[in-house]
């Protein structure tokens, strides 16, 4: 499993947003290396799909998909959680849900090779 998490420095929220990616890996017994990127130009937001910060990203894929279409931007991010709340942070059940389709897919893909 592969695990980034990308930022853009000017937003706040991103020392809490690694900090809360950290405690639910280690909820789940993860060890998993954490690859941090700052995200400092508009041509790296491209590169990387980058919506806004902060952004996590496990096998490439964003825990939170945005829209088609959502334009690449250095910019703070805002998550919807399910209480109906927007929080600069997603929400450490939305992690989590992320982080074990994960496993689950990768527990898949070595029971398949086996």
């Amino acid at each position: 499993m592969k695990i980034q998490f990308l930022y853009y420095e000017d937003c706040p929220s991103h020392e809490a947003g690694q900090q809360r990616l950290q405690q639910v890996m280690a909820e789940l017994g993860l060890q998993t290396p954490v690859e941090v990127i700052k995200v400092e130009t508009e041509a790296e937001a491209t590169r990387w799909g980058f919506i806004g910060s902060p952004t996590i990203l496990i096998d490439g894929v964003d825990i939170d998909p945005p829209p088609s279409g959502t334009p690449p931007a250095l910019t703070c991010r805002a998550y919807l959680w399910q209480n109906g709340r927007f929080s600069p942070l997603p929400s450490p059940a939305l992690i989590r849900r992320a982080l074990t389709r994960a496993l689950a897919n990768t527990q898949s893909a070595t029971e398949v090779k086996s």
